[in-house]
């Protein structure tokens, strides 16, 4: 069995401070994650002014325009977190939630592009991205299977490698909802890799996932889950960062090889204690 692209979903819980997403980087790779992921929106293009105009307490006023900007990362701080990341040795990228994003994101040398699940019925932005030609994670929340075959289609058009990522878009998801028998039928329908994009709290659902055969695993992470934000309770603080690493590699230890009537040396001493009594 091997190992699954293990991301480190930051998306806005670094709550528009550089540091708390500098630290958030530093853990992820402590955890041995293999990438660090951020969510880009244009506020004014992804919400409507209704909405924006809406109230809403959050640390950076009264109103949803001053929460959504509060929690966006300007241009001087993604060329921060691109050198940090270069520093540390970390693959980042991010999901863009509309065209212009998608364009600021491009500047950058990034090796991903991730599709939300909210963005997977928007074919006018599925075909920007697929014409980039960089490899691209596909979350599958909130999705009939027409909409994800459809999505699969326009990659394919394209020729852009991409992989599935079965989700739940639930925050957090129960362990009742997950459904990982989903994961090897999208394999089989759309002949392609699947990984798994979690939600839920703990490690279990995801440690599950990995008996499926997932070619990726994605986790949101926190620096502490009580911190203001939607996306906090259901991340993984260092210490349940760390238990996931180790456990992952355990479990693909633990599989070994196919083989069958293999004895370990070890067994051989064994069999002839408790089998002495025997005759052969």
């Amino acid at each position: 069995m091997k190992k699954p692209y293990l991301i480190a979903e930051i998306g806005i819980n670094h709550n528009g401070d550089i540091d708390i997403a500098k630290k958030l980087i530093d853990n992820a790779k402590s955890a041995e994650f293999d990438a660090v992921k951020f969510q880009k929106r244009d506020v004014k293009l992804v919400y409507s002014e209704e909405i924006l105009n809406a109230p809403r307490e959050s640390p950076w006023g009264v109103t949803q325009r001053d929460q959504k900007n509060g929690l966006e990362l300007d241009a001087e701080k993604f060329n921060e977190i691109d050198n940090y990341c270069a520093q540390k040795r970390i693959d980042w990228f991010a999901s863009a939630w509309d065209l212009n994003s998608l364009q600021f994101l491009s500047k950058y040398n990034l090796k991903f592009n991730k599709i939300a699940s909210a963005m997977i019925i928007d074919k006018e932005f599925l075909t920007a991205v697929a014409k980039q030609g960089k490899h691209t994670f596909i979350s599958t929340g909130m999705s009939t299977e027409k909409d994800i075959a459809t999505a699969v289609e326009i990659f394919q058009n394209h020729k852009c490698s991409f992989e599935l990522m079965h989700c739940v878009s639930t925050y957090p998801m129960k362990p009742e909802d997950a459904n990982l028998a989903t994961i090897p039928v999208l394999k089989k329908i759309f002949n392609c890799n699947v990984g798994y994009s979690g939600h839920e709290n703990g490690v279990i659902v995801s440690l599950a996932a990995i008996m499926y055969g997932i070619s990726s695993l994605e986790r949101h992470i926190t620096l502490d889950r009580t911190m203001y934000g939607s996306d906090q309770a259901a991340s993984l603080e260092l210490k349940g960062m760390m238990f996931l690493t180790s456990s992952i590699k355990k479990i693909i230890t633990a599989c070994g090889v196919e083989s069958v009537g293999k004895i370990l040396e070890e067994e051989k001493q064994i069999a002839k204690k408790l089998r002495a009594h025997l005759k052969k």
